[in-house]
């Protein structure tokens, strides 16, 4: 048998092998690589237990979030209605207190066109009584004028007489 390098070679690597199982290198590195595997497990246990939650917080805010924005809904066809409702109202009212003042206006213009009416018939009859007392005065003298209040009151008389029958 040839002693070569190869055997040398091949009783170094059956020694290495041999003191590696006496010192149980393989046992600790399944040790470790077993320990490495239980936490990986576990933080993927972790891991999945930690996304449930957050699905389930998803699900709830997701719930929460269609019941406010139906909520909001809700809230603003409300507000839409009852701005339509005050705008209806207040426009009703605008109108009736329009209509109200237009009366007043239209009333006040009434009695003050009675009232200049009254005051010009006034005027006109003071100025009419001024103008006939001074043309009487100064045109008719004492004696026609008696005749004249005779003549009118008979005729009176008469015409009172016609209406009495």
């Amino acid at each position: 048998m040839v002693i070569d390098s190869t055997f040398w070679v091949a009783v170094s690597f059956i020694i290495f092998f041999g003191i590696l199982i006496y010192l149980k290198v393989p046992q600790k590195i399944n040790e470790i690589l077993n320990k490495l595997i239980s936490d990986i497990k576990n933080e993927i246990d972790e891991s999945e237990k930690l996304r449930t939650e957050a699905k389930t917080l998803l699900e709830n805010a997701q719930k929460k979030l269609d019941t406010v924005h139906s909520l909001s809904n809700e809230i603003l066809e409300q507000a839409k209605k009852d701005s339509d409702n005050l705008i209806i109202e207040f426009n009703d009212k605008f109108h009736k207190a329009s209509e109200i003042k237009k009366n007043l206006t239209e009333n006040k213009i009434n009695q003050m066109r009675d009232l200049a009416i009254k005051e010009i018939k006034d005027a006109s009859i003071k100025i009419a009584l001024d103008s006939v007392k001074k043309i009487i005065t100064t045109s008719v003298d004492k004696s026609k004028l008696d005749n004249l209040f005779q003549k009118n009151l008979d005729e009176t008389k008469a015409e009172l007489k016609k209406i009495n029958s």
